[in-house]
């Protein structure tokens, strides 16, 4: 299994420095903002995507979610391209993924292209999407031990955003905690106010990212991309001990006979179960689907091209389902009166 996944990043790491290399090319720097679920970060890009539209810098946002398109809703707001990816329940995108939901999207003129992960601070740290800086972002409200509960989301980052920074005394917040804390899994890396109510911290994240796009080196983290997640100091306890081959870093696993690329299939015995009551069936659009004239963002999910879902043989699709299966013949039925 640890070779499985050895041999997945491996090619992701391929395929992110090759996309890396493609953009830089021809211009465009990509932010990837990484954050938990609730951290603020779509109200923040919002923000920021809308300040660069302001002072003239070709910008553009793909944003990635296992449901909805309402972070692309808010994002088009900015005035600023921006596509919708939904992962059909894929925790994180990959390179290769981003590279695909690019081509023939992105505007040739592009100078940063900021990338909202999905809300997830365990498989994402582990995937290059090609980034020029990598932003990890956490809200106030989540608590000062966050980086050293996700040591490799945070000591992977080439900047730490603290967002809702005007609620911070009302939760007790202690600040100073938090950035001891960032120190010890990331040594130097710079640690950002912001808050999207108050405007506080506005534009930051903006010039951190046109400094980049610019050629100036972001923080160089000392972990490495695929981390085995220990924070410096760090002690396990008495008696606790790793056994030879143990990974403590962020495990990615596939359930067999199920892919995510295109043609996204499930292998024997997986089902879908159909919507319950009160939910509607699944809307869902073909690749590149622009939602009405002058809606600002395009909808693309991460199986564009599949077979549609209910039409194997099988599998359980969102249309309702049959009628129950008659019940089982009595094994041992009762003897017939005399």
């Amino acid at each position: 299994m640890v070779d499985l996944r050895q041999a997945v990043l491996a090619k992701n790491d391929g395929a992110a420095q090759a996309l890396r290399e493609e953009l830089t090319a021809r211009g465009t720097a990509v932010v990837n903002l990484l954050s938990s679920p609730g951290s603020g970060k779509t109200a923040l890009l919002e923000r920021e995507l809308t300040l660069a539209r302001e002072r003239g810098v070709p910008v553009a946002a793909l944003t990635a979610d296992l449901a909805t398109e309402n972070d692309a809703v808010r994002l088009a707001r900015s005035g600023a391209p921006v596509k919708q990816v939904l992962t059909d329940g894929l925790c994180h995108l990959e390179a290769h993924m981003l590279g695909r939901h690019l081509d023939g999207w992105l505007p040739e003129d592009t100078r940063l292209l900021f990338v909202e992960n999905v809300g997830n601070l365990v498989c994402p740290a582990s995937y290059d999407l090609g980034e020029s800086l990598r932003v990890v972002l956490a809200s106030v409200t989540e608590g000062e031990d966050k980086p050293l509960k996700y040591p490799s989301a945070f000591g992977l980052a080439q900047l730490v955003v603290i967002t809702k920074t005007d609620i911070a005394e009302a939760v007790e917040f202690d600040e100073a905690a938090f950035r001891a804390n960032v120190e010890r899994v990331n040594p130097g890396v710079e640690v950002i106010r912001t808050s999207s109510r108050s405007a506080e911290g506005l534009g930051l994240l903006l010039s951190h990212a046109l400094r980049t796009a610019e050629g100036t080196r972001p923080h160089t983290p000392v972990m490495s991309h695929h981390p085995h997640a220990h924070v410096p100091g760090h002690a396990s306890g008495p008696g606790h001990a790793h056994g030879p081959g143990h990974d403590l870093g962020p495990a990615h696993t596939h359930v067999p006979g199920h892919t995510s690329g295109p043609g996204h299939a499930h292998g024997p015995s997986h089902a879908h179960p159909g919507p319950g009551p009160g939910h509607a069936p699944r809307h869902t659009h073909g690749p590149g689907h622009v939602h009405g004239p002058g809606a600002g963002y395009v909808h693309d999910p991460v199986g564009s091209g599949a077979e549609p879902r209910g039409t194997e043989e099988g599998r359980v699709g969102d249309s309702p389902a049959g009628p129950p299966p008659p019940a089982p013949a009595d094994r041992h039925p009762a003897p017939e009166p005399r």
